[in-house]
């Protein structure tokens, strides 16, 4: 009887999680496909969708009989479970994570490739671009701000990951050993914000990072996501990765200049959120409010006072020092439930979702 060698480890497995996006995965798919090579697999997985897109899949891939690929199909769970899905199929040393409505862009396998070769890290970052496809004068690219060679300082690592704000799991590239160290599942399932809580867990699990000053993706802007559906829940999950993050540094021990920058982290995001919940109906945005408060505060190794100090200080990691500190005070307004904070962004936010009716009418009428 005949013996096959088993298939050599691909070095890149390219997970691509899709659900009811049959008008964007082909040029997805392609923008994957024309970059792939023997060192390369790819795995697709459709989230239960009701539309064409799992036919697209399939007969796109038929046409490229040379490109190792495989495809799963799953009851409708979510991105989060499709990822972990992924994770669990894939054989590659390093995994590319690309979302089915954007576009990995020319030259990134290759980028990748090269930085695995030279340095072999544990995690590669990369810069993207927000894309606006109707709107490609908007379209701008976002560098990261890590220092360039290969970093071996964790606390680095993290406090430049923090500053830049940047929760994106597809901006970077990690080996498939990191992953295994996490719990499983590695993705909270349910959740929006899986990324935020995540990403924090595993850079804390690497010991070196190359940052590759190349845009990997194409980061395609719907009008849903320029005009979020804020929601209870929305809200609640941003609280609840926060305190996730939390927990694994703690157990991580990490530095404490990681613990400045992470609180200064969570105040921008935690002041986003407050502002966004003043879109909601009254009593629900009060609700909100109301429970994230405690839920922040603990997540904090610091208080306001502390973050003010580091913030102005010149210890921290900080693109604008003087933003850093209206945010916090900001956060601290908030806390102390300030009548004319509350005031403003009752106002601002009515006059925001007025501007955006008025603007969605528009779009209508043109059609």
């Amino acid at each position: 009887m005949a013996t096959h060698a088993p298939a050599p480890q691909p070095l890149l497995s390219i997970i691509v999680p899709a659900y009811n996006v049959q008008h964007y995965i082909g040029p997805c798919l392609d923008s994957v496909l024309d970059q792939m090579g023997s060192a390369h697999e790819l795995i697709v997985i459709d989230d239960g969708s009701s539309d064409a897109t799992l036919a697209r899949i399939r007969a796109l891939l038929a046409t490229r009989p040379d490109i190792a690929a495989q495809v799963l199909a799953q009851d409708n769970q979510g991105i989060a479970v499709a990822r972990n899905n992924g994770l669990a199929a894939a054989r590659g040393e390093y995994i590319v994570f690309v979302d089915s409505d954007d576009r990995l862009l020319a030259g990134s396998l290759a980028a990748l490739e090269q930085a695995i070769a030279e340095h072999h890290p544990d995690v590669i970052a990369c810069d993207f671009r927000m894309w606006y496809p109707d709107q490609e004068a908007k379209s701008h690219r976002v560098g990261m701000r890590y220092p360039p060679g290969l970093l071996r300082d964790q606390a680095t690592i993290l406090n430049t990951f923090f500053a830049d704000r940047q929760m994106y799991v597809w901006a970077n590239i990690f080996r498939r050993a990191i992953y295994q160290q996490l719990d499983a599942p590695v993705f909270p399932p349910g959740r929006v914000f899986e990324d935020m809580s995540t990403l924090p867990r595993l850079l804390s699990q690497c010991a070196s990072m190359v940052y590759v000053p190349h845009a990997i993706i194409d980061y395609r802007q719907h009008a849903a996501s320029i005009t979020k559906l804020i929601s209870e829940k929305w809200c609640m999950d941003l609280a609840a990765a926060l305190s996730v993050a939390r927990k694994h540094l703690d157990l991580r021990g990490v530095d404490e200049s990681v613990k400045t920058h992470f609180d200064i982290a969570a105040a921008y995001f935690y002041i986003g959120v407050v502002k966004d919940s003043y879109e909601l109906p009254r009593a629900e945005g009060r609700r909100v409010r109301a429970r994230i408060k405690p839920i922040f505060v603990e997540s904090l190794y610091g208080d306001c006072a502390s973050m003010l100090e580091a913030a102005r200080g010149v210890e921290t990691v900080s693109y604008d020092r003087g933003h850093d500190a209206r945010t916090i005070r900001q956060v601290e307004r908030a806390l102390a439930g300030d009548f004319v904070f509350r005031v403003r962004q009752t106002a601002s936010r009515k006059i925001k979702v007025w501007k955006r009716l008025r603007k969605n009418r528009k779009a209508a009428a043109s059609f």
